[in-house]
């Protein structure tokens, strides 16, 4: 694989091995799929060259392109691999749903636990997933992200053991209903009107109806399709239900829903950091969101330590050197030894987290 200039190091390309600082620190772990902030990092450390795949630009056809693709894929981190092959799994189980066509519920179970296998290798905050030209809707690869991040919350919440499973696959279908919107509303770049967004709104009725009448499921993986805009306060939809209506399974769910489309990019707006995401989320806990669930989200997924490397909104990096648990979002990062206390600077934030 060829060894670029940083200058001409693309968004898209793959590290094909870790990159390190000049102290021996890794910078940014192989395998890992460059982003644009990604390249300000390489540029603000001075890293003359790296060692990239170009997974998704190939520049000529035939079995050579399919050679190159396939051994993009045999590069990836075994929990990327894993991920590629649930997006693959779960495009195909929708299009099987329709008239007279069942569930392949069997495959879609055995997919996911072949994922949840890999659990342990998987961080929310900093985990991307691989690069694939574009070639998977974005709802889609959310589910599968929400599947991953709905067990890891349920698991903190202290959920019985034997619920995991089952709140991930309800994360993996949750948003199972937008196969029956129509296509052009769904990918309608402009604002929506009035009756356009009641159909999309819809889909959380539809996945209802597709998911109470197979005998596998529990209950609460239906109930999640349904209830996983619903809001405490009685302010979401579609029914308006509040409180200990809405089944814990939902109340999962629509945390790790939320995050993940805020923290992707959309047709309308572009992923907007993490942490403030999660700021964000601990915003909309007084009355909409369960606030146990949101308070152990954002504690637990912030449990870095110290000296882990963070990029800040202007475009700094530093190390995380010390943090505050009760404002955990906002710690103490040192650039080039200068202190900054995010708690205090409020028009600084971090924007990346980085492997040290």
């Amino acid at each position: 694989m060829p060894v670029l200039p940083t200058s001409q190091v693309q968004a898209g390309d793959r590290l094909a091995t870790d990159v390190q600082t000049a102290m021996g620190s890794v910078l940014l772990q192989e395998g890992r799929t460059l982003t644009a902030r990604d390249l300000e990092i390489l540029q603000a450390f001075l890293i003359p060259n790296v060692d990239v795949r170009r997974s998704g630009l190939a520049e000529s056809g035939g079995d050579e392109a399919t050679d190159e693709a396939a051994a993009a894929e045999a590069s990836l981190l075994p929990l990327q691999q894993k991920f590629l092959s649930m997006e693959k799994l779960l495009k195909w189980a929708f299009t099987q749903v329709g008239p007279g066509q069942k569930i392949p519920i069997l495959e879609i179970r055995n997919g996911l636990r072949e994922l949840l296998e890999l659990i342990d290798d998987y961080n929310v905050l900093m985990f991307s997933p691989p690069f694939d030209g574009g070639q998977t809707e974005r709802w889609v690869r959310k589910s599968v992200l929400v599947a991953l991040t709905s067990y890891q919350l349920a698991r903190w919440c202290k959920f019985p053991d034997k619920d995991w499973t089952a709140i991930a696959l309800a994360g993996l279908l949750h948003d199972i209903g937008n196969v029956r919107i129509d296509s052009a509303i769904f990918r309608k770049p402009s604002r929506l009107t009035a009756e356009e967004l009641h159909e999309m709104r819809q889909h959380t009725v539809y996945g209802f109806r597709l998911l109470e009448g197979v005998a596998s499921l529990n209950q609460g993986i239906s109930l999640a399709a349904l209830q996983h805009h619903e809001r405490i306060d009685g302010s979401g939809y579609p029914m308006k239900v509040t409180g200990e209506k809405i089944h814990p399974y939902a109340k999962i769910v629509a945390i790790a829903d939320m995050y993940h489309a805020m923290t992707s990019d959309r047709h309308h707006r572009k992923a907007e950091s993490p942490y403030l995401v999660l700021e964000q989320l601990q915003s909309e806990a007084f009355g909409k969101l369960d606030p146990l669930y949101v308070q152990t989200f954002i504690d637990r997924t912030t449990q870095f330590h110290n000296g882990m490397l963070v990029q800040l909104n202007d475009n700094r990096v530093g190390e995380i050197v010390f943090t505050d648990r009760s404002h955990p979002t906002r710690p103490m990062v040192s650039v080039y030894g200068e202190i900054i206390n995010l708690n205090k600077q409020r028009d600084l934030y971090i924007c990346a987290i980085y492997s040290t």
